[in-house]
């Protein structure tokens, strides 16, 4: 391989991740709401980023959503932003998006296998949900199991239709990238 290959390889990641980054920061104020949690259509744009750009830069693209909302900007659910809402009730799920992309990034890159990559996005999915629900009862005063009926429950439909989206759109984005 070629330096100049090498560059234009380093410069088309390192694009695609900033793009995926404002993609995940676009979608994270959209929100409908269903109770007092609204659902997002960030974990959509976190699997979706991850299905593209694989485990490393999907990761690192939801890394920079979370700093840019950490810096104020409005990339959160209500179009919030901010080190408050991240110490918040829900920040817990934010933190989580990270660990959720990387445990997604893992099985989408060891296999060709569309259902183990939404098997990947689920155990992502399932370990965002644990480390926020435990967040959310830590922060609300409220039981585990009070969190998981607020928080997971209603979610879990919602959440099954974005990794089956995102991962064949996602597939199908990335052959056309090649």
């Amino acid at each position: 391989m070629n330096t100049k290959t090498l560059t234009l390889s380093s410069t088309k990641n390192l694009a695609l991740t900033g793009m995926m980054a404002a993609l995940i920061s676009i979608c994270g104020p959209l929100t409908i709401p269903i109770g007092p949690i609204p659902v997002s259509l960030v974990p959509l744009a976190i699997f979706l980023s991850v299905c593209i750009l694989g485990k490393n830069l999907g990761t690192l693209a939801c890394v920079v959503y979370i700093l840019i909302g950490l810096t104020g900007l409005p990339v959160f659910s209500g179009f919030s932003g901010g080190i408050g809402k991240v110490l918040g009730p829900t920040g817990g799920y934010i933190i989580a998006y990270a660990l959720m992309a990387y445990i997604a990034g893992i099985f989408i890159e060891k296999s060709s296998n569309i259902y183990l990559h939404m098997l990947g996005c689920l155990l992502g999915l399932i370990a965002a949900y644990a480390i926020g629900t435990v967040w959310l009862s830590a922060q609300a005063s409220m039981s585990l199991r009070a969190a998981l009926f607020a928080a997971v429950i209603p979610f879990i439909p919602f959440d099954l239709v974005k990794i089956v989206i995102a991962v064949i759109l996602g597939k199908k984005i990335k052959e056309r990238l090649k």
